[in-house]
């Protein structure tokens, strides 16, 4: 455990047996969904069980369609109120049309620290669907992954706890491994463990616009 992680909570995830110190910045790469459904399930239970706010942004269904899904897996959503959000994944991350990733960044902070300190919850947690971002026009490759490496330095600092998922079947191999390199921890078959690829975030950067600067030249 890191320095600043020992002063944190220790939560559950859910999904795993382990308690782990709030403010992970996990990677759930998948190609099953109804397991994908599953640990989701888990993961935001356990969250709304252990005083947090919840968001959760969903882009293969409708926000509706997702409150069914978790009501049949046993949770009951909609009874949370205001403290579990289910919104649609492309106008929370683009809601100017286009990504940004300072934009988003701030939004993340702000959610946190206006569930932590103005309304009382425990802490906060939620879980973006990533495929939004193949849509033309949404976002750029580089933009994303600058959000993604520099969202390891803002949950340093405000530890809210997040799960970026990632269809193993939509995305490119290339950009599966940096996903990879951004993420300390990832979900494999429905456990928590540490992710042996990640990068920290300042050399990863580097690195990749290094790699863009090569392609374009």
């Amino acid at each position: 455990m890191s320095e600043k992680e020992a002063g944190r909570r220790t939560i559950s995830l859910g999904f795993a047996a382990e308690k782990v110190p709030e403010g992970q910045h996990i990677c759930y790469i998948y190609n099953d969904d109804t397991e994908r459904l599953r640990v989701m399930a888990k993961y935001l239970e356990s969250g709304a069980l252990d005083g947090e706010k919840l968001l959760y942004l969903v882009d293969v269904m409708t926000p509706e369609e997702m409150l069914d899904c978790l009501e049949e897996l046993g949770v009951d959503a909609r009874a949370k109120g205001a403290g579990f959000n289910v919104a649609e994944a492309a106008p929370a991350y683009c809601p100017a049309g286009a990504f940004n990733a300072d934009e988003m960044l701030d939004a993340i902070k702000t959610f946190y620290h206006r569930a932590v300190d103005e309304e009382g919850y425990a802490g906060a947690r939620g879980s973006g669907e990533m495929s939004w971002c193949l849509v033309d026009g949404r976002a750029d490759e580089a933009s994303v992954m600058d959000y993604e490496a520099r969202l390891n330095l803002l949950l340093a600092e405000h530890p809210y706890t997040a799960c970026c998922q990632y269809d193993a079947r939509r995305f490119d191999g290339e950009l599966i491994m940096d996903v990879l390199s951004v993420h300390p921890v990832m979900i494999v078959r429905g456990q928590l463990v540490k992710n042996p690829y990640y990068v920290e975030p300042d050399i990863f950067l580097k690195e990749y616009r290094m790699r863009r600067k090569g392609r374009e030249a």
